[in-house]
Formats: structure tokens, C-alpha cells, sequence
């Protein structure tokens, strides 16, 4: 009797052994009819939306109100704005340090008086604590520099210098334009850093989505989600009108080159309507679409302004030493870039920047194109 079981055991279990394997999910694209036993290989097809992204950054509630708002965003964006006229200046006349740093702090919310207009915003306080002194220390060293506005710029004299089209910029007496390592810095520190890590981190993003804020009308997730896209600093109908600053004047820049354009506006369409619509797989996916072209728009930015200076090598110092300082600040925007989705290490980044050295007179053609390698090795 014990043999009868265990033989009748063993040939069951060899009839299972010999079922038909397949997909044996209904809703799987492959699905079999024939399979008797699922083998994991059941594919699906894409999700149909269901859902509508606008053509434009305009979304409004059930009355037709916009609920669309990042006018902090618009405000800083301002504020920078108005920091680069007046260290422009520097080419003609001495700035100083204080009112850049009041500025930069917004002190008695009006730039102690700098700006044009009032705010309750600053760009200070929203840099990492370490990296404040930082961009205090270049403002401090364009002041300096600026009290040579008058002199003719060489290696260990800080003064201005004329490109062979005629543009006139100030350096140091090391060859570095201070103007655009606190423009393209502060965009990384500020509009970068502000989007792709505060606004878009878990603590921000997993935020009530089903109740208006109290005298607005729209949620605590979607008001986020907008400052986000508003530190890209774009109009609601970009790449239609293209900006003539900072980010979205970048990207454009760069899109012929990665399609940077498309990618940032389509994402951001559709990670705001799939959160006015609850569908945060979606959110979740256009997040990371948007830091990964993030950290590309400042790379291959920072590698076009080093095919500039390769090209300017030996024939107009000016532009080299501009485009070189415009390319460190675009290479120091990638730290900016989320750890997750970020392509550098912090020490593989910090190799790359020790690569120009802290004098720019003295850089070579090969070293410019060992920093290209670098970047294009990664990006």
C-alpha cells in the first residue's frame, strides 16, 4: 500500500512537472489560453492615460481659476536678475561687496534699497549654510577686482579685457570672471538645487494632495510641484517663447544637442496634471525625467563653452578666460544634481574642477580636453 502512494505521489508530481508553461494573465499582452502554469513571463502594454496634459503650463480648477503659482520663484529669479546688472557694471566702475551680500540676503526686503522692487524672498537662505560664505567670498572678490576696472587684464593683474567681437569683461589677477561663478553658481545653488531637491524630495512631494490650502485653491502638493517649475524659470508656453536668462535660456542653448527642451516642458506638464489627477506613478516618473535632464543641460553646457575655449586657445585670451569661467561655474552646477540620478560622484566631480586649476592663464589645450573627455565619458 505505502509503495502504491508513493508511486501515485511521484507521477502526479511528474504530470505537473510537464504542464504547459506561459503567461497565464488575462490582461497581459501575451497572455496564453493554452498555458496551465504561469512561467513570469506576462507582458503588459503601456497605461492609457487617463487623464489630459494641457499643451501649455496652464491648469485651472473646475470654475476655470487658475491654480497655478510660484511667485516666490518669479521674485528671486528677479532678484538675480538685478544682481548681474549691477556686477555688470563692474567693467566701468567699483562695486562693493555689502551690496551685492545685501542683495544676495534682501536685507529690509528691498536689496537695502538695491532692488526695484519688495520681497519677503532671499536666495541666501535658500543655499546649503556652506555654500553661503562661499558666494559671499566671490562677492567679495569681484569688488576687489572691480577697483581694476580700469586696467588691462594679465596673469597677476586683475583688470578688464576686449574680445576680438568686442566684449568687455572683468578677471582677476587668476584669470577667473567672478560674474559667472555667482550667475551660473546661484542658478545651481538656488534654482537647481531648490528643484530637484527640496521641492522634489519625499518630504515635499508625499503631502496632502485632496485639500486646498486655506484661501488658495489648489493643494499642498500641486503649490510645490509649480515652485519646482518655476525655478526653471521659463514662461508657460516654453520652448514657444524662449527666455533670455538663466535656465530655460540654457536649455534652449543646449537642445539641438539633447532635446532638452521637449523633455523638461513635456515632463513638467505631465507630472503636474498626473497629481492633479492622484496619478503619482506618473509624478514619480516625470521627476526623475526632469533631474536627469537637469544634470544634462548643465553638462553639455559646460562641455560647449569648453569647445569655445578650446577654440579661442591662442587666438582671444578674453573670450577663453570667459568661456573658461562659464564652463567651471556649468561643471560646478552638477553638484547640484540628486545623488540618485546623479551621473558624478562627489570625489569624480571634484577631480574634474581641480582640472582647471586656480589659474586660468596658465591652463593648457590639453587640459581643457581632458576635461571634455571626462564629461563626455559621463554624459
Amino acid at each position: 500500500m505505502k509503495k502504491y502512494i508513493i508511486l501515485s505521489l511521484a507521477f502526479s508530481s511528474i504530470l505537473a512537472s510537464c504542464k504547459k508553461e506561459g503567461c497565464t494573465d488575462t490582461a497581459a499582452t501575451n497572455y496564453n489560453d493554452e498555458a496551465e502554469k504561469d512561467d513570469n513571463s506576462c507582458v503588459y502594454a503601456e497605461p492609457i492615460l487617463t487623464y489630459t496634459i494641457p499643451k501649455t503650463y496652464s491648469f485651472t480648477d473646475e470654475n476655470g481659476v487658475s491654480t497655478v503659482n510660484y511667485s516666490g520663484q518669479t521674485e528671486r529669479l528677479q532678484q538675480l536678475r538685478e544682481m548681474v546688472v549691477y556686477m555688470k557694471t563692474a567693467t566701468s566702475t567699483s562695486v562693493t561687496s555689502q551690496q551685492l551680500k545685501d542683495m544676495f540676503a534682501n536685507t529690509n526686503g528691498n536689496g537695502n534699497g538695491a532692488f526695484s522692487f519688495t520681497s519677503t524672498k532671499q536666495l541666501k537662505d535658500k543655499c546649503f549654510a556652506i555654500d553661503q560664505p562661499l558666494f559671499e567670498n566671490f562677492m567679495d572678490s569681484i569688488a576687489l577686482v572691480s577697483q581694476d576696472f580700469s586696467q588691462t587684464a594679465s596673469s597677476g593683474q586683475a583688470g578688464k579685457l576686449i574680445t576680438l567681437d568686442n566684449k568687455i569683461y572683468l578677471y582677476s589677477q587668476n584669470g577667473i570672471e567672478y560674474l559667472q561663478l555667482i550667475e551660473k553658481g546661484l542658478m545651481g545653488a538656488v534654482f537647481m538645487n531648490q528643484a530637484l531637491n527640496s521641492y522634489f524630495s519625499v518630504s515635499k512631494m508625499d503631502v496632502d494632495n485632496t485639500t486646498n490650502l486655506v484661501g488658495y485653491n489648489y493643494t499642498t502638493m500641486e503649490h510645490h510641484w509649480d515652485e519646482a517649475f518655476g525655478y526653471f524659470g521659463v514662461e508657460s508656453n516654453f520652448p514657444s517663447v524662449i527666455p533670455t536668462d538663466f535656465w530655460g535660456k540654457y536649455s534652449n542653448s543646449v537642445n539641438s544637442n539633447i532635446a532638452s527642451n521637449g523633455s523638461m516642458m513635456d515632463n513638467f506638464l505631465k507630472g503636474r496634471a498626473a497629481i492633479s489627477n492622484n496619478i503619482l506613478a506618473d509624478r514619480d516618473a516625470a521627476i526623475v525625467e526632469i533631474r536627469t535632464m537637469w544634470e544634462k543641460i548643465s553638462a553639455q553646457q559646460a562641455m560647449n563653452y569648453l569647445t569655445d575655449a578650446a577654440n579661442s586657445f591662442g587666438s582671444d585670451q578674453a573670450k577663453l578666460l570667459h568661456v573658461l569661467s562659464e564652463a567651471y561655474a556649468f561643471t560646478l552646477c552638477l553638484r547640484y544634481a540628486p545623488l540618485e540620478t546623479r551621473k558624478l560622484s562627489n570625489a569624480e566631480l571634484d577631480a574634474i574642477l581641480a582640472k582647471f586649476g586656480t589659474n586660468f592663464w596658465n591652463i593648457s589645450l590639453l587640459k581643457i580636453n581632458e576635461i571634455k573627455a571626462d564629461l563626455d565619458a559621463k554624459y
